[in-house]
């Protein structure tokens, strides 16, 4: 099991997704706030936790799906988050993947060194486990929001978001193999 390669699998995965779809809808997120890109992903979470808990999903998608959406979504929160509401609302194709790519590789420099501290404990976890810390996380980021971004000794939005998507993409990472 080599965690870069199946890491970088997962965000390729994702990326994809998300050319794709900027390719439908432009970069309308950028209207966003920040609280309402962490509700979007706490809908995300809350529907994984249910098709977890119920076994079952009325719509015709499955965890995978969101747990897509939830990198993508927690990208997007730390792309808004460095650009902030000020600027334009459309930005050019190549320079928003270009800012995908930068924060996908800073969060996979935070996944690398929390997996040497943590001894690649994820791989011994439920993907139920996963959800359960994306959706803490979640209610993190809503305190520190509800907060007004003060913190006194957290890492703040930024490192939730960054978790998120690490969580995430562990989760996309377990789902295949046990597919496999």
């Amino acid at each position: 099991m080599n965690t870069a390669a199946q890491y970088a699998e997962a965000i390729l995965t994702c990326r994809t997704l998300f050319a794709k779809k900027m390719k439908d809808y432009g970069t309308a997120w950028r209207i966003m706030r920040l609280p309402s890109l962490t509700d979007q992903l706490y809908i995300k979470a809350k529907r994984i936790r249910s098709i977890e808990q119920n076994g079952m999903s009325k719509v015709d998608e499955g965890i995978e799906p969101e747990f897509i959406a939830l990198v993508n979504y927690a990208y997007l929160a730390l792309i808004q988050n460095k650009l902030g509401l000020d600027g334009e609302i459309e930005l050019p194709h190549d320079e928003t993947l270009r800012m995908y790519d930068e924060v996908a590789e800073e969060t996979r420099e935070l996944m690398e060194a929390k997996n040497h501290d943590y001894g690649e404990a994820w791989r011994d976890m439920r993907i139920s486990s996963l959800t359960d810390l994306v959706l803490m996380k979640l209610h993190r980021i809503k305190q520190i929001e509800d907060n007004e971004g003060e913190t006194r000794v957290s890492e703040g939005v930024q490192g939730g978001y960054a978790d998120i998507a690490n969580y995430s993409l562990f989760a996309l990472i377990k789902m295949k193999e046990n597919v496999a």
